[in-house]
């Protein structure tokens, strides 16, 4: 039966010392003997990233892939979007910091990988333009807001008996056409474009309410004007033949006309 010791030293029963040592992330495994001047020591690194520099102090036989997973809780980079280069040359995630030459206060260079910070700024701009969206709409929707109150306002009168003027109707289907052809004009992706959607089927609902309310608007230029005028064909009979279909009785006249003739001197 094996034996441990409080030390981390124990005995395999052939009384043999087996020493342990604590790896990088946790693991308790059996101490290398590799017969470097390296073996157990811990020393300090300096890796540069941009105008930065990490001070860190690993294990001098950890791997280059426990220095990224040590180094992704300083910098938010994730191991697989980092690069190492050491002396002008990117390491491996399974070369040993000790083989490869590091040793205390070696200095390190930390690259973030051109694939992923590519990539990043293609997020960024994507989300900057959600952004840009999100304030198109809410500006669009600000003013669709006043708009609608107008609407409200006369489908109100009109079902109080008012009279609107259709020239009213048309002026506020116009402004809210306007605020259309803005929604339509924004580039949008994902709950921006949701937004932007929602908001034009409001609009198209308004735009629908005002022409209810012009069809059912009274216009007193609508009805002919034959109604407006009374037109008889019944005639009165006035003196002086005035008014009268016939022409008027001739009136006995004063002169008489004879045939004899008088000579004169």
């Amino acid at each position: 039966m094996k034996k441990r010791s409080r030390a981390g030293v124990g005995n395999d029963g052939l009384n043999r010392k087996i020493d342990w040592e604590l790896r990088p992330g946790g693991m308790l495994v059996q101490k290398r003997d590799t017969g470097d001047a390296n073996s157990g020591v811990m020393i300090k690194i300096k890796v540069s990233h941009g105008s930065y520099y990490h001070d860190l102090i690993v294990h001098a036989q950890s791997t280059f892939g426990d220095l990224k997973r040590v180094l992704a809780h300083d910098t938010g980079l994730e191991p697989k979007e980092q690069r190492l280069l050491f002396r002008g040359k990117e390491k491996e995630d399974n070369e040993c910091l000790h083989i490869a030459g590091v040793k205390d206060m070696s200095k390190i260079v930390l690259l973030e990988d051109p694939a992923s910070k590519e990539k990043k700024l293609e997020e960024m701009k994507k989300n900057q333009g959600i952004l840009k969206a999100y304030e198109q709409v809410a500006e669009v929707r600000a003013q669709v807001d006043k708009l609608s109150q107008k609407v409200v306002d006369l489908e109100t009168n009109l079902l109080s008996g008012t009279t609107v003027s259709d020239k009213e109707i048309v002026v506020l289907t116009e402004l809210l056409m306007v605020e259309l052809f803005r929604l339509d004009s924004i580039v949008a992706d994902g709950e921006a474009k949701v937004q932007r959607r929602v908001e034009v089927r409001r609009v198209q609902s308004f735009v629908d309410t005002l022409d209810n309310l012009k069809a059912r608007n009274p216009n007193p230029f609508s009805k002919k004007s034959i109604n407006a005028v009374s037109v008889t064909t019944k005639w009165e009979r006035f003196e002086l033949g005035v008014g009268s279909l016939h022409a008027p009785t001739p009136l006995p006249s004063s002169t008489k006309i004879t045939q004899d003739w008088e000579l004169f001197d």
